[in-house]
């Protein structure tokens, strides 16, 4: 019954990416251009690498290791009319091979679709889709916009996990200003996952927003979100979530916020555990400040800071500050983030679902091109969790690598990692070290559009959320 449901959930996702792919490729493109300049538009290639990890399933003790190798044939397809559409496609057929535990091998589909096309001057569709089917046992942060350094909080330990997740982002926007726009996007977020530790799960997300700017100096954001949460056996639940804000801009680049969030969580049935506590209805309350300056074309800034309550239905008032500080800078061969985030989040639709949390972290990247052929880049991470069930965690992740094109079509690139989880609950920590080797014949679609076309995020969607 389950594997009948596991495949069902394939098609459909399969289905989407057709219905989508032939929707964004066929009408605006056959509209504007003959069949061979379509096809010339189309980028196959051909990735593979070689992955060795001492702790594949990122265990305290009895650690395996292997060697791990994935090829990925993959079909790219890039265009871009301004002011009319754009679409990056990137859809790949894996295979992951497991050295020495030869049943951990697994086909494993993803894809990548952003897309929009203007109906009028003023209204615009987009849609956003997102395909994975993976067995890694933290899972990389899908939200519109994330790095390849974010991961969600829930984590398979211990035991050998397939699964898939597909997110497909519809939304309308109508524009009637410059910056004045209303806009509406609906988020389906399927997960399936194939060990019977864990359920499946499902989100349908409603995301209203209204951004009006009085004139030149004062605007103000209205967004409100609802959630539906389904599950295979936890209690679903409804979510509703407001946000109010008003920006003062002293300058083109100096700009003022004040905001407030307001999230509300009712359980179907509460009461009972799960993962990271009880099925208890909560409210939070999140006041916050913030401050937004452009230092230079290439370098902008951003400061918030707030204090949030977390009062459940039942049980004790959570509290603590929340806040974001991010710089960015982008020069012509090398790019610097600094990414600080914290207060608390929500961990809903993964393996674990550990629901509410206080979470903190910090990221930093440095991405530099030595040479035109050759770029190179460092990352680390540092994240502080703390459940509902006393279950608390320090996560720290330390990556850093090469990439080299030896001819226009060839590329080769290493890579090494470190990450530990050391937590007081002795059994759930961990440490991992990683090297992968790769090559790439042609080129993965570059996203010419991808500014353009990515859904705006959600408010609430937080580092985990």
């Amino acid at each position: 019954m389950k594997s009948e449901k596991i495949l069902k959930a394939r098609r459909r996702a399969w289905v989407n990416w057709m219905l989508l792919t032939l929707f964004f490729i066929g009408i605006p493109s056959f509209a504007h251009a003959d069949i061979s300049d379509i096809l010339l538009k189309f980028n196959p290639y051909i990735a593979a690498q070689s992955a060795y990890s001492n702790n594949i399933l990122l265990t305290k003790t009895n650690k395996l290791n292997d060697f791990i190798t994935t090829v990925n044939p993959g079909l790219g397809f890039s265009d871009l009319e301004p002011g009319k559409y754009g679409i990056d496609l990137d859809a790949v057929a894996g295979y992951t091979y497991y050295a020495k535990n030869h049943d951990f091998s697994y086909f494993s589909p993803a894809g990548n679709l952003n897309a929009w096309y203007a109906m009028t001057s003023n209204l615009t569709f987009r849609v956003n889709d997102y395909l994975s089917r993976s067995d890694a046992a933290r899972e990389q942060l899908f939200a519109a916009g994330a790095s390849t350094d974010q991961f969600l909080l829930s984590t398979q330990r211990g035991v050998h996990a397939i699964y898939l997740r597909n997110v497909v982002e519809p939304s309308v926007e109508y524009r009637f200003g410059a910056e004045n726009f209303l806009s509406v996007l609906y988020r389906n977020n399927i997960y399936r996952n194939q060990n019977p530790l864990f359920e499946n799960s499902q989100e349908n997300t409603i995301n209203p927003k209204f951004n009006y700017w009085f004139d030149i100096r004062n605007g103000v954001t209205l967004e409100y979100l609802v959630t539906f949460g389904h599950f295979q056996t936890s209690p679903n639940f409804v979510e509703n979530g407001p946000r109010v804000r008003y920006t003062y801009r002293f300058d083109p680049r100096l700009s003022l916020f004040g905001e407030y969030l307001f999230l509300r969580v009712d359980f179907e049935n509460p009461g009972g555990n799960f993962a990271g506590g009880n099925f208890v209805d909560y409210d939070v309350h999140n006041p916050n400040l913030g401050i937004e300056y452009k230092f230079s074309p290439t370098l902008t800034g951003l400061v918030q800071g707030g204090y949030y309550w977390d009062i459940p239905a039942q049980g004790s008032t959570s509290r603590g500050p929340s806040g974001i500080l991010s710089l960015e800078q982008r020069l012509e061969r090398t790019t610097y983030t600094v990414l600080l985030q914290g207060g608390y989040t929500q961990d809903y639709f993964t393996a674990q679902n550990l629901g509410f949390s206080k979470y903190y972290a910090a990221f930093g990247t440095i991405n530099h091109q030595l040479t035109q052929r050759m770029s190179v880049f460092a990352t680390g991470s540092v994240e502080r969790s703390t459940l509902t069930d006393g279950q608390k965690d320090w996560i720290w992740i330390a990556r850093g690598g090469a990439s080299y094109s030896l001819l226009r079509w060839l590329s080769i690139s290493l890579e090494g990692s470190f990450t530990e989880d050391y937590s007081n609950i002795s059994e759930k920590g961990y440490k991992e070290y990683r090297v992968i080797a790769g090559i790439t014949l042609g080129r993965p679609t570059s996203p010419t559009s991808r500014q353009t076309i990515m859904g705006q995020p959600t408010f609430l969607r937080t580092i985990v959320r």
